[in-house]
């Protein structure tokens, strides 16, 4: 015994007591923890260990991890999850958000803003996956997923997106089934005509792989019923994205009366019947005129999403943690801000386990600042409201690595290698 404790001291000499004591890879100390699945809303340390939540206490040592992160008065949050974004990005001119110019390259959007998850929304179809897949997908540190366009083309814009006869949804469930992991679901878009039919394809879709559709609509004049959408096409579980937003031209019709300021009826219908309503905030898709009257009658998103691309980022949408800041204004609860940015979207693309902080799940990680002062938010009108409050992320962890790391706030910044 006396020579197993005269060596343990060697050892604790030679190597120092931080080299033995090291249980945990990363320690988070003190920081204001909101997790909204196992509804934890306290300041807790978190501890992760290959890639996992480890623990999750009042009081972690973080001599006992290669890293600690001071976290004391800010946000962890999970790793936010984006389910609305066009991240198929490529060379070629004429393709739009599919390989194309006007999607952005994810891991230049993502960690920088908390986002640890990026949904492309639409921009490959059953054609045009593959090389989605070997180009972005599997060359993104963020975690990458599909919802598949019911075009096969994708979202190539103009002529493609009318071309009803593209719109098979036995190849595009096929296409999802084979890729399940990494598809979640199904989108229509910027179709302008009168007809029901590529939503109802899209469905037909969902119906073969089991998957929920997310559906961009509008675009004919008059516009089509959203009401009829919700209640007689879409199912319990589908997302309506684009929900606060005003068009010019009579194309879609409105959640918010504009005669009477009010959120129509049917609209809470729809939510009751399990309608999903997202943001998409995108480039022309958000009006403050709709937003805020929707928020002042509790009528708040489901899902709070940016539809990235590089029109919407260099105009009044800028970023998630922008539109989370948008909402945080209007009246949302943090919390639920947190929610719908978090735990929500994972649970609407059935990923659920993302978008939480549950010991043993994947240590996806957001470290957000609420900041405090003067700032100024606009949408695509010119309309601008001031606020007091605006996320900045200082932190982020996919996997249980930092991968953004905005003032250094781990020490060591770089952990030292495994011996």
């Amino acid at each position: 015994m006396k020579k197993i404790n005269v060596l343990l001291l060697l050892l604790i000499s030679f190597f120092g007591t931080s080299t033995l004591a090291q249980q945990y890879d990363i320690v988070i100390k003190s920081g204001h923890v909101i997790d909204p699945k196992n509804n934890v809303d306290a300041v807790m340390d978190i501890a992760i260990k290959d890639g996992k939540i480890e623990k999750i206490a009042d009081n972690i040592d973080g001599k006992q991890a290669a890293q600690t992160v001071d976290a004391k008065g800010l946000y962890v949050t999970p790793g936010i999850i984006d389910i609305h974004a066009h991240v198929f990005f490529g060379t070629e001119p004429d393709h739009y958000l599919s390989n194309g110019l006007v999607a952005v390259v994810p891991d230049g959007f993502t960690f920088r803003v908390g986002v640890t998850t990026v949904v492309d929304c639409g921009g490959a179809g059953w054609k045009s996956f593959p090389v989605f897949k070997k180009n972005i997908i599997d060359n993104s540190q963020t975690r990458v997923l599909s919802f598949l366009n019911i075009v096969g083309e994708g979202m190539r814009g103009g002529a493609y997106e009318q071309d009803i006869n593209d719109m098979d949804p036995k190849l595009t469930a096929m296409v999802a089934k084979q890729y399940k992991d990494i598809i979640v679901g199904f989108k229509v878009a910027h179709f302008s005509g009168p007809e029901w039919i590529p939503v109802d394809r899209a469905v037909e879709a969902g119906k073969l792989a089991n998957m929920p559709v997310i559906v961009d609509f509008g675009g004919n004049t008059p516009p089509l019923s959203i009401e009829e959408l919700f209640m007689k096409h879409l199912r319990p579980g589908d997302i309506y994205t684009h929900t606060y937003t005003l068009l010019e031209g009579n194309v879609r019709e409105t959640v918010v009366d504009t005669a009477t300021n009010k959120v129509k009826p049917f609209i809470w219908d729809a939510k009751k019947r399990g309608i999903i309503f997202d943001v998409g905030y995108g480039g022309a898709s958000f009006n403050f005129t709709q937003a805020i009257p929707s928020l002042k009658a509790g009528f708040y998103p489901n899902t709070i999403s940016t539809d990235l691309h590089t029109g919407s980022m260099n105009a009044s949408m800028k970023d998630q943690l922008a539109v989370m800041s948008k909402f945080l204004l209007m009246g949302m609860p943090l919390n639920e801000v947190i929610k719908a940015s978090t735990w929500t979207p994972a649970q609407v693309i059935h990923h659920e386990e993302l978008g939480n902080l549950s010991i043993g799940g994947i240590a996806d990680i957001a470290i957000l600042n609420l900041r405090q002062g003067d700032f100024g938010f606009y949408d695509k009108t010119g309309y601008k409201v001031q606020g007091k409050q605006k996320f900045e992320c200082e932190v982020t962890i996919k996997g249980g690595k930092i991968v953004y790391d905005l003032n250094g706030k781990a020490d060591p910044i770089y952990p030292k290698a495994k011996k």
